[in-house]
């Protein structure tokens, strides 16, 4: 078996005819076509399941980025929301329902008195005038 075994690693052929040289020959050859096939059987799988590994990966990859439009517009949402709350609370804090700026500062207290009217440049004094009810005695 050692013997056999040197002479298939090409040691030892000295004492070896011409047939025994081919048969020898031919039996490396069917064993290396033996070996050459396993190995491509083995590349050929290994290649497909790289395959199916890079397709699932893709489909993983399409998944996310659907999510992350669906996010990204989702976020775009949620941003006008907030802008159109934020405009909204200005516009109610700048300037509350119902008043009128006309310039002046409307945190200042305002007094009013009332008094008689003056009268103008050659007008006669305006009478006073009465306040109160009236009442019909005819009735």
């Amino acid at each position: 078996m050692q013997e056999y075994h040197r002479k298939l690693m090409g040691e030892e052929l000295s004492g070896l005819g011409i047939k025994e040289l081919g048969n020898l020959e031919n039996q490396l050859e069917m064993s290396l076509k033996g070996v050459r096939m396993k190995k491509d059987q083995i590349l050929t799988n290994e290649v497909k399941e790289l395959h199916q590994k890079g397709s699932l990966v893709h489909q993983q990859n399409v998944e996310l980025h659907r999510k992350i439009n669906l996010i990204h517009k989702e976020n775009a949402e949620l941003q006008k929301v907030i802008e159109e709350k934020h405009r909204k609370e200005d516009i109610a804090t700048s300037n509350p329902p119902y008043t009128i700026n006309y310039g002046y500062d409307m945190l200042t207290p305002i007094s009013l008195h009332l008094s008689q009217p003056q009268p103008q440049h050659g007008e006669p004094p305006a009478k006073a005038m009465k306040l109160g009810y009236s009442y019909d005695l005819s009735l």
